[in-house]
């Protein structure tokens, strides 16, 4: 019996061998190399504009931030001022 199979799986094991070669060879096995290697993938120009777009929402939540401070000020003050006695009662 295995001397029927050994030949078939000598033969997958080196087609799967060489088409396994093949493929890392190529776009896909640099990828993979870059991955592993903890290399980015993305260009510096890419990683500029997503540290200037962080920069620009940082801002914004700054200025949120602001905002609503000031209105739970107000907020105080109103019911602050619901509390005071009125006059010439």
């Amino acid at each position: 019996m295995w001397d029927a199979l050994a030949p078939a799986i000598v033969i997958s094991i080196m087609a799967l061998t060489v088409g396994v070669t093949i493929v890392l060879r190529g776009p896909l096995g640099k990828a993979l190399a870059d991955r592993i290697g903890g290399r980015a993938s993305r260009d510096d120009g890419e990683v500029e504009r997503l540290r200037v777009e962080v920069d620009d929402l940082r801002g914004l939540v700054g200025d949120l931030q602001e905002r609503l401070e000031f209105t739970e000020r107000l907020l105080a003050q109103q019911r602050e001022a619901g509390k005071l006695p009125q006059a010439g009662r």
